[in-house]
């Protein structure tokens, strides 16, 4: 061993313990003092340390101060934080510290006040204020920034790597101390994240003049979009009930794509009530190419799948409903990436079991569509920011704007329509018959172009299924946004459908409405777009 990579090597001879998540702290003090390091803590660690049997300083001996305000004001002392932050070779630093009487700590082991835990948990503004911590965060950033002689933990899973580490070297390695103080300055940086885009939220700030986003990593990832690009998947903010959530039962790790593609799915069938009626959604590289709704889960996924049966091939599935046998037993007749529902009987689960790859994941319960959050993409630079688009319409928000208004039944389709263009990339045209999709155009430049697209695939679906007419005959038709020119709806119309209905906004609405008006269609409109990108 060179002499560069001995002198890397900083024993321990104090550390100081004080952690709200204990899992494993007593066996890991345990572990220390085996190894003749003396401990100081606070407050409950300290008693519970102490209860365990293990001779343990408080801190409030230590900085001559008893723990005041509730337990506010406890480590914010130069007796820690000159311990912490003291470089142990400046020799300016050392006689400060021997004027007055600061001792070295070498090892910082902590852990925040539940913050995340308090919000998620439905804590009052009062309550989650109170859970922000202050000492934990300025101790962790002083010893991480001192980790040339400091070893900083914030994770218990870190207790091992230490400890084999002094077990190895009697004491740790730079390389050890330099990835723990990344990890501890990214932990506070996402727990500070948390903090003030909560109170963003409850302050109603809708731009706040700075946007921290966090997260902690919840599965490596083999790799990206492409095996080129390194990928993790990260859980942060507000959970709410989905892919981060989910239990997968079963399968093959979870890719990149996979996720993706699976929360896409998850959204999209989220939007329908289980109690009025089951749901599917197929979806493609995060687009439907089914949806419907039926009154058990075989009619909805059999009505899905005739939509667009090539594209489904290798697709994600969502369901609203708890996936039974029958249900099961029919999606494993088609090559599928991933399940994903609310629930599964042992039936079901017993037909996936024989298909080990597939992935199957069951969640408590459906998205919340009308739940607030943020929607984040990054660009050169940067990132932008939005609320996620929670937006909806019902029948009383609708404007009929041609001569004939909408029968029953087809105004029961634009709805459905209408709810699966929302989760269609722009431009989007979305083809809707008897409660399921029959043509779907995704993804193009022109709005005319995904027109004829979701029309060339329902005669498609119609040819494979040996039917003599395109399944979109006398179907109704959901456009994303506004048709800037009547050629769209004529293509539309063209392809055999009776009713749209679009947002409305154009310069050219006039044209388009009397266009309709010339076709016998009958047209709504939302006064809401749902461009997708």
């Amino acid at each position: 061993m060179s002499v560069s990579e001995k002198s890397s090597h900083k024993p321990i001879s104090r550390a100081l313990i004080s952690v709200s998540d204990k899992a494993g702290i007593v066996d890991f003090a345990k572990a220390l003092v085996a190894q003749g390091i003396e401990i100081i803590s606070t407050g409950g660690t300290a008693k519970m340390l102490a209860q365990a049997g293990i001779d343990c300083r408080d801190v409030s001996d230590l900085t001559g101060f008893p723990e005041m305000m509730d337990g506010r004001v406890k480590t914010l002392h130069p007796m820690v934080h000159g311990g912490l932050l003291a470089i142990r070779d400046n020799e300016t630093h050392l006689n400060d510290m021997r004027d007055h009487g600061i001792g070295e700590i070498d090892l910082l082991v902590v852990n925040l006040y539940p913050f995340e835990e308090t919000v998620r948990g439905g804590g009052t503004y009062e309550a989650c204020i109170e859970n922000i911590d202050i000492g934990g965060p300025a101790m962790i950033r002083a010893a991480a920034k001192n980790h040339q002689d400091v070893t900083v933990i914030v994770d218990p899973e870190d207790y091992t790597n230490v400890l084999d580490s002094l077990h190895a070297h009697q004491g740790t390695q730079l390389t050890l101390r330099q990835r723990l103080a990344q990890k501890a300055y990214a932990r506070t940086a996402a727990y500070d994240a948390e903090i003030s885009n909560w109170m963003a939220a409850e302050l109603e700030i809708e731009r706040p003049a700075f946007r921290a986003l966090g997260g902690h990593l919840q599965q490596s990832l083999r790799y990206g979009e492409n095996p080129h690009q390194q990928a993790g998947f990260y859980v942060g903010g507000p959970l709410r009930e989905g892919v981060a959530t989910a239990q997968q039962v079963q399968g093959k790790e979870l890719s990149y794509n996979n996720i993706n593609d699976t929360d896409a799915a998850f959204e999209l069938v989220s939007e329908f009530d289980p109690a009025d009626s089951a749901a599917c959604a197929i979806i493609k590289h995060a687009n439907p190419c089914g949806v419907a709704c039926g009154a058990h889960l075989p009619e909805a996924f059999a009505k899905a799948l005739a939509c667009d049966p090539v594209s489904a091939f290798g697709g994600i599935i969502a369901m609203n409903r708890p996936l039974d046998a029958t249900t099961a037993k029919a999606i494993t007749e088609l090559f599928t990436e991933v399940i994903i529902a609310p629930g599964a009987d042992d039936a079901a689960r017993d037909i996936i079991a024989a298909k080990k790859n597939l992935r199957l994941l069951i969640t408590t319960g459906l998205a919340d569509r009308h739940a607030e959050g943020l929607s984040v993409r990054t660009v050169a630079g940067g990132f932008l920011a939005q609320n996620r688009d929670a937006g909806a319409v019902s029948a009383e928000h609708l404007t009929t704007v041609t001569s004939r208004a909408p029968d029953a039944s087809e105004m029961a389709d634009l709805l459905f329509a209408w709810q699966v263009a929302k989760h269609v990339k722009s431009n989007a045209i979305v083809y809707v018959k008897d409660g399921a999709t029959v043509g779907i155009g995704a993804g193009q430049m022109s709005r005319l172009d995904s027109s004829r697209i979701a029309a060339r695939k329902s005669e498609d679906a119609a040819e494979a299924a040996g039917l003599s007419a395109p399944l979109v005959l006398g179907s109704v038709v959901a456009s994303d946004a506004f048709f800037p020119f009547a050629d769209g709806l004529l293509s539309a119309a063209n392809a055999g459908a009776t009713a749209i209905i679009q947002p409305g906004g154009s310069i050219r609405d006039d044209e388009v409405i009397a266009a309709a008006d010339e076709a016998g269609l009958a047209m709504i409109f939302t006064g809401m777009r749902h461009f997708r990108h």
